[in-house]
């Protein structure tokens, strides 16, 4: 009698618990709800039902996950992977990263004659120090105790590896951010605005009283169009500015870079023949190209950049300095316990400067027109 009476609880719980199920499932589907976010499974659509059956589907049937977790938010920085790509190391001290400029001559040249005499030389002042201090960026990723005992053996994507990977992706993406719009020297690294300018102290040096010291600038008003000319222009008063060097590669946003390219389709030729038809490629023809090519200088779009701007970079002065022991470096995790919480925390650690240590050779032009995209 006992057993029987147990028996019948048991299955009086399991109809409440699906009865229950249903109604919070109707109660999902029918009114909680986030702007842009939908909770609760999607039912009256292709072969699953609506109404009481598809909440009954939903109670009893598990979902099909894609045992992957898809990025949406993130974009990809030319400019940062390149300069990444050519990042020094630092290390410690005060201004971790102090570079010696000439701005001046040390010694002065003159004609002699058939006595070979010359002037007394003045021993001048010509050199000085361009001083960064590195920046630190932190990335904290926490892991709640019971997030681990909820999802051993059942997780799906683990939440843990999912923080661990965006961590890169947000420190990337807060560096591409403030490469493209900070210049203050601050907490923050300095970004292209502030290194590449006319004016304004960069590195301990300013730039309004040392004429060696500024980028060259061209502010075009009204706004033009991006043409080759145009760019050839740039890159050509880039070398003159520096003494003679090229750029190493131009960079705009992508609208500013879609007009440019409208500078070249115009120029495109496609030439048939007997022995060459399109036809017989499987990709058929080729139209334009993914870096514009002037003078030998590539051009490159960056989503983050500004429309209506363009930077030339000389990437033999211009790079990221990376501390040695801090390069994305992880923390490890710690126990939160002394803070009365079951968890762990780590941090992502970065500490690093933009640095330009030669401003006459980068180029900054603000004007141009772009496509709305």
């Amino acid at each position: 009698m006992r057993h029987f009476a147990k028996t019948v609880i048991q299955s009086g719980l399991l109809f409440a618990v699906f009865v229950v199920s249903l109604l919070i499932t109707e109660y999902l589907n029918a009114w909680i709800a986030i702007p842009g976010l939908i909770l609760a499974p999607v039912l009256g659509t292709g072969i699953i039902p609506s109404g009481a059956l598809g909440a009954e589907l939903t109670a009893l049937t598990r979902r099909a996950f894609i045992p992957k977790l898809v990025v949406q938010i993130y974009q990809a920085s030319p400019l940062l992977s390149a300069l990444m790509a050519n990042a020094q190391m630092a290390s410690g001290g005060v201004s971790a990263v102090t570079c010696p400029v000439q701005g001046s001559a040390f010694v002065t040249t003159q004609a002699s004659d058939y006595t070979g005499t010359f002037n007394q030389p003045q021993v001048t002042n010509g050199a000085t120090n361009a001083e960064f201090n590195l920046k630190l960026i932190v990335t904290p990723i926490p892991f709640l105790g019971m997030e681990g005992a909820v999802q051993i053996n059942a997780a799906v994507v683990p939440i843990v590896e999912a923080r661990m990977n965006d961590a890169g992706n947000s420190a990337t993406d807060y560096l591409a951010t403030k490469l493209w719009n900070n210049a203050t020297d601050g907490l923050d690294i300095v970004g292209l605005p502030g290194a590449v300018d006319d004016t304004g102290v960069y590195g301990n040096i300013d730039g309004g009283a040392n004429t060696y010291w500024r980028a060259k600038v061209y502010s075009e008003s009204p706004a033009v169009d991006p043409t080759r000319d145009l760019m050839l222009k740039y890159i050509a008063g880039t070398a003159l500015n520096s003494g003679g060097e090229m750029p190493t590669f131009g960079v705009m946003s992508l609208g500013t870079w879609v007009k440019l390219a409208q500078d070249f389709t115009s120029q495109e030729q496609y030439r048939i023949t007997p022995d060459s038809s399109f036809d017989q490629s499987p990709n058929g023809a080729r139209a334009l190209f993914t870096a514009l090519m002037v003078a030998g200088v590539p051009i490159y779009a960056d989503p983050f950049a500004t429309d209506g701007d363009a930077y030339f970079v000389n990437t033999n002065y211009t790079s990221f300095y990376i501390h040695e022991d801090a390069a994305f470096a992880f923390t490890g995790f710690e126990s939160t316990l002394p803070n009365f919480q079951i968890g762990y925390i780590g941090a992502l650690l970065t500490i690093l400067e933009f640095v330009v240590t030669k401003r006459k050779a980068n180029t900054f032009v603000e004007g141009l027109n772009s496509v709305t995209l």
